[in-house]
């Protein structure tokens, strides 16, 4: 028998991987390379307050459709500077990749944060023709698979053209996240972390869901990449969920940026599973 009995340990990953403090620093220099050569558009204002705002990389040729990345950082840290390399997959593949920065907690709420990823979801794929896939990291991990619930704040429009969500090392029940002290920025109330939760909620039918973590990651993630599609498959939902070897919460995105990985055929593949 066992019990979590430090919440914060169990939900800290730099301090469990070793070299941890080299990230997020280490993603930096990759991603300023990527947007210095990248086709594209830079900072593509989706909403009036300055993070609202969301980059798009292009391929040579007329993108076959449009993959979103939500980053992480537990709601509170970061933007999408970070990650910008990580399009190189998709843009390979012949892709087109948005990348979507957000107002972080305290400065709004997780239910806001969720209202501006789908606006910056609608806004780009007003730009790019083809169906959609969508994928998080983390924090982004919740976003994207909080889109895909009956009750999302994506128009019928644009939720009909999602053929794939990818949830990298997600956040699907965020209750435990209130014996934290992360939520002392974050400021989830019993209610809002319920009724923010994918796991408590119903998807909307038709969009396949893969759960993808690294097989080093901390339990709690590994628990909780295995709860959503657990539970969705339960309600009638296409699910998988998959443990990458030898991958921790800060490499096990990396597979993005390759368009032969493992993680990028599944974003980028039929989702028949």
């Amino acid at each position: 028998m066992f019990n979590i009995t430090d919440w914060d340990d169990a939900y800290a990953n730099a301090a469990n991987i070793p070299g941890g403090d080299n990230w997020p620093a280490a993603w930096v220099a990759p991603a300023q390379k990527f947007r210095d050569q990248a086709r594209g558009q830079l900072d593509i204002a989706y909403g009036a307050d300055p993070r609202e705002a969301y980059d798009l990389f292009l391929p040579e040729d007329a993108p076959k459709g449009l993959v979103v990345f939500v980053h992480g950082g537990f709601w509170v840290r970061l933007d999408k500077s970070y990650w910008s390399n990580l399009a190189a997959g998709p843009v390979a593949a012949g892709w087109a990749v948005a990348m979507p920065s957000y107002t972080l907690c305290p400065d709004t709420s997780v239910t806001g944060i969720v209202a501006q990823i789908a606006s910056a979801v609608e806004h780009a794929a007003g730009q790019v023709a083809g169906p959609l896939r969508l994928t998080g990291h983390s924090a982004g991990g919740h976003i994207v698979t909080r889109l895909m619930c009956d009750d999302s704040p994506l128009s019928n429009d644009v939720a009909d053209r999602v053929r794939h969500v990818v949830s990298i090392s997600g956040l699907h029940d965020l209750r435990p996240l209130l014996r934290t002290k992360l939520n002392d920025a974050i400021r989830l109330t019993p209610d809002e972390a319920t009724r923010q939760s994918p796991a408590l909620c119903t998807p909307r039918g038709g969009i396949p869901l893969t759960c993808w973590v690294g097989q080093s990651e901390r339990s709690e993630f590994l628990r909780q990449n295995d709860l959503l599609p657990n539970i969705w498959k339960g309600l009638g939902a296409s699910t998988q969920a998959i443990a990458e070897p030898d991958r921790h919460h800060f490499n096990v995105i990396d597979g993005l940026a390759d368009a032969n990985s493992p993680l990028c055929k599944t974003l980028l593949g039929d989702s028949g599973f």
